[in-house]
């Protein structure tokens, strides 16, 4: 396994399915922190992910704080609007976690303030849109990490 792809409180199937589909292509692992704003078995999870979705690697936590309990050494960068530091700038490792948040309200105020040096974004132009897609924003750093990491058992 590459990196851990992890969704907050995901709200939007068809991002998730999409996630779901990069992941298994880049050997990485998703993690999805309840509540889903939607069932896993809805069509558009599937439609979005199509056939790769049963090779996914997932795993499900009932919440952020089980998921660090579970974790509790792996390094974790929250990918933010918010962040201070660009998505190229930390030394991703195998294994790393990278934390994406809902796609209305972003990450909460509680987990950027616990993890202040490591919220990083993906740099954007000063406009009325909030900011990129969700499944956008994971395809972009995750595949700054993977090069990190030499894009190991890709081909």
């Amino acid at each position: 396994m590459n990196l851990n792809i992890v969704l907050f409180q995901p709200e939007i199937p068809q991002n998730t399915g999409n996630i779901g589909r990069t992941c298994v292509l880049t050997n990485c692992k998703l993690h999805l922190i309840k509540p889903l704003g939607f069932s896993l078995d809805e069509k558009a999870v599937r439609r979005a992910g199509l056939d790769y979705w049963p090779q996914l690697e997932l795993e499900i936590h009932e919440s952020y704080e089980a998921l660090r309990e579970k974790y509790k050494n792996g390094t974790f960068y929250f990918c933010t609007t918010k962040g201070t530091k660009y998505y190229n700038e930390p030394n991703f490792k195998e294994g790393d976690f990278l934390v994406f948040g809902r796609e209305s309200k972003g990450l909460p105020d509680y987990i950027r303030e616990e993890n202040k040096d490591n919220l990083i974004k993906v740099p954007m132009v000063d406009t009325t849109t909030r900011s990129l897609n969700l499944s956008n924003t994971v395809a972009i750093i995750a595949y700054e990490g993977l090069r990190q990491i030499g894009f190991k058992n890709m081909k």
